[in-house]
């Protein structure tokens, strides 16, 4: 499918994006409604396609029981904490962080099952764990 797409729908590419959104739009109707596929017994996919009994909820919003407060991240990434502003990640702009004092004004912050990293409330600075969302290297036998 995706060679087909490449064949038939970038080459040549539209001029703006505009025109190359009306040109995947065109070849996802022409796949979906009017190509026979031969895996499914020369029908097309939009006569054998149905809806999900099941709704789509989504995830749930992140919980943090065991931490002292949950606080939001600013859309620019920052984290406010006691009046205090720590550079966190853009990436968790808008989501719910777990924040949880370890020791005296050093808090550790969680993004749901993940520790991130621990602030330091004085010097307003993030000391990042290792990456937890990083590559997994098992050890060699």
């Amino acid at each position: 499918m995706h060679l087909t797409l490449k064949k038939e729908a970038t080459r040549p590419a539209g001029a703006n994006l505009l025109q190359q959104q009306g040109k995947f739009d065109s070849f996802i109707e022409e796949f979906n409604g009017e190509r026979p596929h031969e895996a499914l017994q020369m029908k097309c996919p939009a006569e054998v396609y149905t809806c999900s009994p099941r709704p789509c909820t989504g995830i749930p919003e992140p919980h943090y029981p065991f931490h002292d407060r949950t606080v939001n991240v600013t859309s620019c990434g920052r984290l406010c904490l006691y009046r205090k502003k720590i550079n966190l990640s853009v990436t968790l702009a808008g989501q719910a962080v777990g924040v949880k004092e370890v020791d005296d004004g050093i808090w550790l912050v969680s993004f749901m099952d993940y520790d991130l990293g621990y602030i330091d409330l004085e010097e307003r600075t993030l000391q990042p764990l290792e990456n937890p969302f990083g590559p997994k290297v098992l050890p060699m036998s």
